[in-house]
């Protein structure tokens, strides 16, 4: 058994981190000056290869939030939490086959102009104002409290909300200045740094334990299986057949801080190549950042919170100099996410909300404001952050708000990408009921507990009732619908259009090979790990 007493940063580890730090900044400032039009600063001049694409998307994704809280529920309830893992690679897949062409062809800024492109402006203005809510409630936010979580067992006598405040500033600042370009530059360095930095705390955790076979011999069996019974209080397999894939199409498919980065692709090949990129680096994350956790149940048996566990892998586990290294690496997640996240706010209320006010106003006051935008979120999250220490698991606390909150717009995104029929009245009595039917659930379930249903039943129960508002909804007012419609809507048509056109390339080139292989490697770990 390892020391209980917290580890010290030394010099070497401070130097490490300053030297990170450092890089990183000059790197956001080198962007800034690269950044001369509306276009430059908020999608990187649609100039993105594939790359980048996918190490930006994963980096952002996998942020001080998801790692704490994916090792915090592999230690409470099993590594059935990497399930929202490996289904973000199949969801990619989808997207990139089914959707992801017609957001790249529409040449929009954000997913809510997107939304108004197929429905109307009051399907924009709800989902922006939605979007701005998560991003700082969920996205930010969380973000900046896990790494006050992890700072403050370094500097235990510094309020969290000074360290909070420390990361948003420093995020903030090449952020403001740089905009999406130097956000996805950061980002794709900061995903390498994170993953050396977590394959070494895993190497280090599993000898010390002393592997896998003695894993399974001290841990029971149902913390090791991705696939849970019905009354399973973590992952129950019904809701990761039916709600699981809800709440990943939201993360994936719809927010604009995720999906912006697909935006900002040179072409169509590009951006399906990044996307399933992205999702290729999402299954190594059950050895790298899941079964760490389980392995911590060994380690320390009797830590008082879950979302401790990553924390306390690192500062029990990690020599002088190596824990500088895997600590810049933490930081680098925090930076991505928040640098993602607010760059992805500016562009909402820049586009969505200042533009169509003011059409006249020129690229450098668009520039303008979405710094002065960037800042205001940021000192937002900061202020809700701390109250998130209430809540139970911060990775629940992520996916019980998205449950109740976006199942209305994933209807519309879904159903409104295969069929033509639904139109602006069924989006705007989808959003409006959906979101009421929201609201009443989440307090009768977690305010009350009136009655007990897991959220992941609660999902697509959410979300078959916002389809079949916009089905009756759409149908009570025909012809309502956009008159380009079909540039919105997938069609078997196109599909054999373009089987035909990938005839003439190579099989390396060929996206839907790479999205089958994908889907393969996914399901070989879900049935080695059933």
């Amino acid at each position: 058994m390892v020391s209980s007493a917290s580890a010290m940063l030394g010099n070497l580890d401070y130097s490490i981190i300053g030297i990170y730090f450092s890089a990183i900044f000059l790197l956001g400032i080198w962007f800034a000056k690269r950044s001369h039009s509306a276009e430059d600063y908020f999608l990187a001049g649609r100039k993105s290869t594939w790359p980048i694409i996918g190490l930006s998307l994963f980096a952002s994704n996998i942020s001080g939030t998801t790692l704490v809280g994916l090792a915090g529920d592999a230690y409470a309830t099993g590594i059935s939490v990497y399930n929202y893992e490996w289904l973000a690679a199949v969801i990619l897949a989808f997207f990139a086959i089914f959707v992801l062409p017609f957001v790249l062809r529409s040449r929009v800024f954000t997913m809510p102009e997107y939304l108004e492109r197929r429905y109307d402006k009051r399907a924009r203005v709800y989902f922006s104002v939605l979007t701005l809510f998560l991003t700082i409630v969920i996205d930010t936010a969380a973000t900046l409290y896990a790494g006050g979580l992890m700072l403050k067992l370094f500097f235990p006598d510094t309020p969290m909300w000074v360290t909070i405040t420390g990361l948003a500033t420093f995020a903030g600042a090449y952020t403001i200045a740089g905009g999406l370009a130097a956000v996805m530059y950061t980002d794709s360095v900061q995903a390498v740094i994170l993953l050396v930095g977590c394959t070494v705390i895993s190497v280090i955790a599993y000898n010390t334990v002393g592997g896998w076979d003695a894993i399974t011999a001290a841990v029971p069996e149902t913390k090791l299986s991705l696939i849970r019974p019905l009354d399973d209080p973590g992952m129950p397999w019904l809701g990761l057949l039916l709600g699981a894939p809800l709440l990943g199409f939201y993360v994936w498919c719809n927010n604009q801080f995720m999906v912006q980065r697909v935006l900002s692709a040179k072409s169509i090949e590009h951006g399906r190549w990044g996307a399933l990129f992205g999702g290729l680096l999402k299954l190594p994350v059950l050895f790298l950042m899941v079964l760490p956790g389980t392995a911590a149940i060994i380690l320390f048996p009797e830590l008082e919170r879950a979302d401790l566990v990553f924390p306390t892998l690192l500062t029990h586990l990690l020599p002088t100099g190596l824990l500088g290294l895997v600590l810049a690496g933490f930081l680098a997640a925090i930076m991505s996410q928040v640098t993602s996240t607010v760059n992805s706010a500016a562009t909402l209320v820049t586009m969505d909300f200042i533009k169509p006010r003011w059409p006249e106003l020129k690229a450098d006051r668009m520039v303008a404001v979405g710094r002065l935008v960037t800042l205001c979120i940021l000192l937002a999250a900061i202020l809700w952050a701390p109250q998130i220490g209430k809540f139970d698991s911060l990775f629940k606390y992520l996916q019980k708000i998205l449950t109740y909150a976006v199942t209305p717009t994933v209807a519309l995104f879904i159903l409104g990408s295969f069929w033509r029929g639904a139109n602006a009245t069924g989006a705007i009595a989808t959003l409006g009921l959906g979101t009421l039917a929201g609201a009443i659930c989440f307090v009768l379930i977690e305010v009350t507990g009136t009655f007990h249903l897991h959220f992941l039943y609660m999902a697509p129960i959410l979300f078959a009732f916002s389809c079949l508002v916009l089905v009756v909804a759409s149908g009570l007012k025909r012809g309502s619908e956009v008159s380009d419609v079909e540039n919105y809507v997938w069609t078997v048509a196109g599909y054999r259009a373009e089987t035909e056109a990938l005839k003439a390339l190579p099989w390396w080139q060929n996206y839907r090979l790479h999205a089958l292989a994908l889907t393969v490697i996914a399901t070989v770990i879900v049935v080695s790990f059933r």
